[in-house]
Protein backbone atom coordinates (compact mmCIF):
# COMPACT_ATOMS: atom_id res chain seq x y z
CA UNK A 1 0.00 0.00 0.00
CA UNK A 2 1.87 3.30 -1.20
CA UNK A 3 1.12 5.97 1.66
CA UNK A 4 0.67 9.31 0.49
CA UNK A 5 3.83 11.43 0.85
CA UNK A 6 4.42 14.15 3.38
CA UNK A 7 3.57 17.27 0.95
CA UNK A 8 0.09 15.71 0.24
CA UNK A 9 -0.60 15.76 3.94
CA UNK A 10 0.49 19.35 3.68
CA UNK A 11 -1.38 20.18 0.87
CA UNK A 12 -4.58 18.68 2.18
CA UNK A 13 -4.18 21.06 5.78
CA UNK A 14 -3.67 24.00 3.57
CA UNK A 15 -6.34 23.46 1.52
CA UNK A 16 -4.46 23.76 -2.21
CA UNK A 17 -2.26 21.71 -4.09
CA UNK A 18 1.57 22.21 -3.35
CA UNK A 19 3.07 20.18 -6.38
CA UNK A 20 1.71 18.72 -9.24
CA UNK A 21 2.09 15.11 -8.00
CA UNK A 22 0.14 16.35 -5.00
CA UNK A 23 -2.77 17.32 -6.83
CA UNK A 24 -4.34 13.29 -7.19
CA UNK A 25 -4.33 13.14 -3.77
CA UNK A 26 -5.91 16.43 -2.74
CA UNK A 27 -8.47 15.60 -5.21
CA UNK A 28 -9.17 12.43 -3.77
CA UNK A 29 -9.25 13.83 -0.13
CA UNK A 30 -10.17 17.26 -0.23
CA UNK A 31 -10.10 17.76 3.62
CA UNK A 32 -7.53 18.18 5.88
CA UNK A 33 -5.48 15.02 6.84
CA UNK A 34 -6.21 12.91 10.27
CA UNK A 35 -9.14 11.65 12.07
CA UNK A 36 -11.05 14.75 12.47
CA UNK A 37 -10.52 16.00 8.76
CA UNK A 38 -14.03 15.31 7.59
CA UNK A 39 -15.56 17.71 10.18
CA UNK A 40 -16.76 21.10 9.26
CA UNK A 41 -16.09 23.57 12.21
CA UNK A 42 -16.06 27.12 11.65
CA UNK A 43 -12.93 28.23 12.11
CA UNK A 44 -12.17 31.79 14.24
CA UNK A 45 -10.65 34.65 12.78
CA UNK A 46 -7.48 34.30 14.04
CA UNK A 47 -7.10 29.98 12.21
CA UNK A 48 -8.35 31.76 9.09
CA UNK A 49 -5.47 33.94 9.29
CA UNK A 50 -3.18 31.92 10.34
CA UNK A 51 -3.98 29.41 7.35
CA UNK A 52 -3.43 32.21 4.46
CA UNK A 53 0.06 32.73 6.63
CA UNK A 54 0.60 29.16 6.07
CA UNK A 55 -0.53 28.78 2.65
CA UNK A 56 1.34 31.54 1.41
CA UNK A 57 4.82 30.40 3.28
CA UNK A 58 4.23 26.86 2.16
CA UNK A 59 3.77 28.19 -1.46
CA UNK A 60 7.33 29.72 -1.88
CA UNK A 61 8.67 27.11 0.76
CA UNK A 62 10.09 29.96 3.14
CA UNK A 63 10.35 29.40 6.97
CA UNK A 64 8.95 31.70 9.68
CA UNK A 65 12.06 33.76 10.17
CA UNK A 66 11.88 34.33 6.56
CA UNK A 67 8.59 34.90 6.15
CA UNK A 68 8.93 37.54 9.01
CA UNK A 69 11.25 39.28 7.83
CA UNK A 70 9.82 39.83 4.16
CA UNK A 71 7.07 41.22 5.89
CA UNK A 72 8.66 43.92 8.14
CA UNK A 73 10.70 44.72 4.91
CA UNK A 74 7.05 45.00 3.11
CA UNK A 75 5.46 46.70 6.06
CA UNK A 76 8.08 49.73 5.47
CA UNK A 77 7.56 50.14 1.91
CA UNK A 78 4.98 52.55 0.61
CA UNK A 79 1.63 51.24 -1.00
CA UNK A 80 -0.39 48.37 0.55
CA UNK A 81 1.84 45.62 2.81
CA UNK A 82 0.09 42.93 1.56
CA UNK A 83 1.02 43.36 -2.30
CA UNK A 84 4.32 44.66 -1.44
CA UNK A 85 5.23 41.38 0.71
CA UNK A 86 4.32 39.30 -2.04
CA UNK A 87 6.06 41.44 -4.86
CA UNK A 88 9.43 41.15 -2.78
CA UNK A 89 8.60 36.91 -2.18
CA UNK A 90 8.19 37.04 -6.47
CA UNK A 91 11.54 38.52 -6.86
CA UNK A 92 13.22 36.02 -4.71
CA UNK A 93 15.61 33.90 -7.34
CA UNK A 94 14.11 30.52 -6.42
CA UNK A 95 10.35 31.95 -7.83
CA UNK A 96 11.76 33.36 -10.87
CA UNK A 97 13.40 30.21 -11.35
CA UNK A 98 9.99 28.51 -11.06
CA UNK A 99 7.78 31.23 -13.22
CA UNK A 100 10.39 31.37 -15.78
CA UNK A 101 9.69 27.15 -16.28
CA UNK A 102 13.03 26.40 -15.74
CA UNK A 103 11.72 24.14 -12.80
CA UNK A 104 8.45 22.15 -12.50
CA UNK A 105 8.17 22.54 -8.37
CA UNK A 106 9.75 25.58 -6.04
CA UNK A 107 11.16 22.72 -4.43
CA UNK A 108 12.87 21.84 -7.46
CA UNK A 109 13.75 25.61 -8.34
CA UNK A 110 15.52 25.71 -4.71
CA UNK A 111 17.53 22.70 -5.67
CA UNK A 112 19.00 24.17 -8.95
CA UNK A 113 19.91 27.06 -6.83
CA UNK A 114 21.54 26.06 -4.00
CA UNK A 115 23.30 23.20 -6.10
CA UNK A 116 24.65 26.28 -8.54
CA UNK A 117 22.98 25.67 -11.55
CA UNK A 118 21.79 29.31 -11.89
CA UNK A 119 23.68 32.80 -12.69
CA UNK A 120 22.49 35.70 -12.10
CA UNK A 121 23.93 38.66 -14.47
CA UNK A 122 26.59 36.17 -15.78
CA UNK A 123 27.76 34.88 -11.88
CA UNK A 124 26.30 32.11 -9.93
CA UNK A 125 24.26 32.64 -7.05
CA UNK A 126 23.62 29.83 -5.28
CA UNK A 127 21.41 31.52 -2.52
CA UNK A 128 17.54 31.10 -3.24
CA UNK A 129 16.27 34.04 -1.19
CA UNK A 130 18.41 36.36 -3.27
CA UNK A 131 16.37 38.70 -4.53
CA UNK A 132 16.50 40.19 -8.42
CA UNK A 133 16.00 43.91 -9.40
CA UNK A 134 14.53 44.35 -12.55
CA UNK A 135 17.03 44.36 -15.61
CA UNK A 136 18.67 41.17 -13.74
CA UNK A 137 18.96 38.10 -16.31
CA UNK A 138 18.54 34.38 -14.66
CA UNK A 139 19.73 31.74 -17.08
CA UNK A 140 21.11 28.70 -16.46
CA UNK A 141 24.80 27.81 -16.38
CA UNK A 142 26.26 26.50 -19.70
CA UNK A 143 27.90 23.41 -18.10
CA UNK A 144 24.43 22.39 -16.66
CA UNK A 145 22.40 22.66 -19.76
CA UNK A 146 22.74 19.32 -21.44
CA UNK A 147 21.23 17.60 -17.74
CA UNK A 148 18.29 15.91 -17.92
CA UNK A 149 16.00 18.46 -15.91
CA UNK A 150 17.45 21.72 -17.95
CA UNK A 151 16.70 19.73 -21.50
CA UNK A 152 13.17 18.79 -20.16
CA UNK A 153 12.94 22.87 -19.28
CA UNK A 154 14.08 23.90 -22.37
CA UNK A 155 11.16 22.02 -24.26
CA UNK A 156 8.74 23.90 -22.16
CA UNK A 157 7.97 20.67 -19.89
CA UNK A 158 7.60 22.77 -17.18
CA UNK A 159 5.89 25.41 -18.61
CA UNK A 160 2.78 24.67 -17.36
CA UNK A 161 -1.22 25.72 -18.22
CA UNK A 162 -1.10 29.23 -17.05
CA UNK A 163 0.38 32.08 -19.04
CA UNK A 164 4.08 33.47 -18.53
CA UNK A 165 3.59 36.46 -16.45
CA UNK A 166 4.31 39.86 -17.78
CA UNK A 167 6.85 40.72 -15.20
CA UNK A 168 9.12 38.33 -17.15
CA UNK A 169 10.77 37.79 -20.30
CA UNK A 170 11.63 34.33 -20.93
CA UNK A 171 14.11 32.75 -23.61
CA UNK A 172 12.88 28.95 -23.22
CA UNK A 173 15.47 27.18 -25.50
CA UNK A 174 18.09 29.71 -24.36
CA UNK A 175 17.48 28.74 -20.77
CA UNK A 176 17.73 32.39 -20.03
CA UNK A 177 14.80 34.69 -18.14
CA UNK A 178 14.36 39.09 -17.43
CA UNK A 179 12.84 40.58 -14.96
CA UNK A 180 11.09 43.28 -16.92
CA UNK A 181 9.66 45.06 -13.86
CA UNK A 182 8.46 44.71 -10.33
CA UNK A 183 5.77 41.96 -10.40
CA UNK A 184 2.30 43.06 -10.11
CA UNK A 185 -0.14 41.03 -7.34
CA UNK A 186 -2.97 40.21 -10.11
CA UNK A 187 -0.29 38.68 -11.79
CA UNK A 188 1.37 36.33 -9.10
CA UNK A 189 -0.10 33.42 -9.30
CA UNK A 190 -0.19 32.42 -5.77
CA UNK A 191 -3.45 31.44 -4.00
CA UNK A 192 -3.35 33.55 -0.80
CA UNK A 193 -5.59 36.69 0.80
CA UNK A 194 -2.75 38.87 1.65
CA UNK A 195 -5.17 41.30 3.38
CA UNK A 196 -5.10 38.17 6.24
CA UNK A 197 -1.60 37.64 6.62
CA UNK A 198 -0.87 41.44 7.29
CA UNK A 199 -3.56 41.41 9.75
CA UNK A 200 -2.09 37.90 11.29
CA UNK A 201 1.22 39.62 11.73
CA UNK A 202 -0.40 42.93 12.93
CA UNK A 203 -2.17 41.33 15.69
Amino acid sequence: MNRPRPKARLARALGIPLTPKTVRYFERRPFPPGVHGRRRRQPSDYQLRLLEKQRLRHQYNINEKQMRRAFAEAARRPGKTGENLIALLERRLDATVLRAGFARTIYQARQMVSHRHIMVNGRRVNIPSYRLRPGDVVEVVPSSREKAPFQLAAAGAYAGEGALPAYLSVERPALRATLVRQPERREVPVLCDEQLVVEFYSR
